[in-house]
């Protein structure tokens, strides 16, 4: 929250806003301040509160108008055909006339296709995400026969996914707890840390974390929660799941492998280079904004952490950050900018998610956390600044925050 946003607040002009119907927030997610009142450097590294709110979620739940949390079979397959006709007419596009372009274009043509391509089915990837959190539909069944469908085509594991990242939603900003870009004390890190704190081991760490990070994390269970023995998102018996989810976590399997035979048929048929032309490099790009939007959202100098003594629910899912990608707020599906409601009601459709962050940032006060920084400043800054986590000791004992001092 800027600065204006507060001075608005102490003046009561934000509940008089709020009455009108108007929010703070613009099209895109960019705070409609005038652009003299953009948050200053000292502004964004300003620390978000971590003591326990004065408010509580159902208060957060009543600011929201009702309709917000109803969830429309027609209005949410509106956003899977949409974006599975974008993907078809680039797809069509690529292999009717890629080949007719004079040589050197082509080289230019292909890169452009997999860049809109990676970001059409980036939004593909949201929405069955969406489907893994039952905000698809009423329905359940309906709910994961989609969200199997398509996360599935993007060789996810998708109940393996849903019920980890389940999870995630249950733990977020729990020491010991949370599943993903879980920090790390300076007495944990590993002894090659601070030879990679500098821009060249940054850049390298990055580089990884993007291209391969993702399946890394599926197979390996890199930078996810600690096990007490080997965790892998496609092993039904490992750690990460309970006897009742084990059958469903065959059926991921089943999925990834019947996608992964099939694109085996066209590389034999069209050749490997096609299939990875058409198919892999913008899966590259959808795993890569997985990877950097997860990120982002978690990870900011400004937001706690926190272990058992001091963890509870409500303060661990506000310890997000929304962030702005400009056009790609919209492409992603809102899943960017409205990260916090998201956390908060992880059930509300996106569709409706604008207009519920809207609604619960009076309520939120300071505890809403938004960075307009492009994301690949802020990738570089959060690499940069976000290295480990210590408390302050007897001052906030059991909060942690990021530090990159070795």
């Amino acid at each position: 929250m800027n600065q204006f946003t507060k001075i608005e607040e102490r003046e009561g002009v934000v509940k008089g806003r709020a009455a009108s119907g108007r929010g703070t927030m613009g099209a895109g997610g960019r705070m409609s301040a005038p652009p003299s009142a953009k948050k200053s450097e000292a502004d964004i590294v300003q620390r978000a509160p971590h003591s326990k709110p004065q408010f509580t979620l159902s208060q957060l739940k009543k600011a929201i108008p009702p309709h917000c949390f109803q969830r429309s079979v027609l209005h949410s397959f509106s956003y899977v055909i949409s974006d599975l006709t974008w993907a078809s007419l680039l797809y069509y596009i690529a292999t009717n006339y890629f080949h007719l372009l004079p040589h050197p274009l082509s080289y230019l043509a292909w890169p452009i296709y997999w860049a809109f391509q990676g970001c059409i089915l980036t939004g593909v990837w949201v929405i069955a995400h969406e489907c893994g959190h039952h905000a698809f539909s009423d329905y359940q069944w309906l709910d994961d026969t989609v969200g199997l469908i398509l996360h599935s085509s993007l060789l996810v594991p998708y109940f393996s996914w849903k019920y980890s990242h389940r999870r995630h939603h249950s733990n977020t900003g729990s020491l010991e707890k949370d599943e993903v870009f879980v920090p790390k004390t300076k007495s944990k890190l590993g002894w090659y840390s601070k030879y990679l704190n500098n821009p060249l081991g940054r850049f390298v760490t990055l580089t990884i974390q993007l291209t391969l990070g993702w399946p890394l994390y599926l197979m390996f269970n890199v930078s996810g929660r600690r096990y007490s023995r080997f965790a892998c998102h496609f092993d039904p018996h490992g750690p990460i799941y309970s006897d009742r989810e084990r059958l469903q976590i065959y059926i991921s399997d089943a999925g990834v492998l019947a996608i992964t035979y099939g694109l085996y048929r066209l590389a034999v048929s069209k050749g490997l280079t096609w299939v990875l032309c058409v198919y892999g490099c913008p899966l590259l790009i959808v795993n890569g904004f997985l990877v950097l939007i997860t990120y982002l959202q978690h990870t900011h100098p400004s937001l706690p952490h926190y272990d058992s003594s001091e963890w509870d629910w409500l303060r661990g899912a506000l310890a997000t950050m929304d962030r702005d990608y400009g056009i790609l707020n919209k492409v992603f599906h809102h899943i960017t900018d409205t990260h916090v409601a998201h956390h908060l009601f992880s059930t509300l459709p996106h569709y409706h998610a604008m207009e519920a962050t809207k609604a619960i940032k009076p309520v939120l006060g300071d505890y809403y956390q938004f960075d307009g920084t492009p994301f690949y400043k802020a990738m570089w800054r959060e690499a940069k600044e976000c290295v480990y986590v210590q408390s302050d000791g007897d001052k906030s004992k059991g909060v942690f925050w990021y530090q990159n001092k070795f």
